[in-house]
């Protein structure tokens, strides 16, 4: 017997950091973007908490991007520009 992949099996779904980048990206390209997680989880299908940790670490690696904690009351906002 062979076994035969279809090509549904052979695409990898797009990554949650590659899935925030690309929504930042889209969204801070006309200026400023001001945000709490809360607000945008479920435009990228990410819970709050995955976006939290996610911003941190492409707050370090978006060279495209400037990424910086705003304030936090209530939860953490966000401020992305394209750098």
């Amino acid at each position: 017997m062979s076994a035969t992949v279809s090509s549904t099996d052979a695409v990898q779904p797009e990554s949650k950091e590659a899935r925030l980048l690309a929504y930042l990206r889209e969204r801070a390209a006309d200026g400023e973007l001001y945000f709490k997680s809360k607000f945008i989880a479920d435009d990228v299908d990410l819970s709050t908490k995955e976006i939290g940790a996610l911003m941190v670490k492409l707050s370090e690696s978006a060279t495209d991007l400037t990424i910086e904690k705003w304030s936090y009351t209530s939860a953490t906002t966000w401020r992305v520009e394209s750098a």
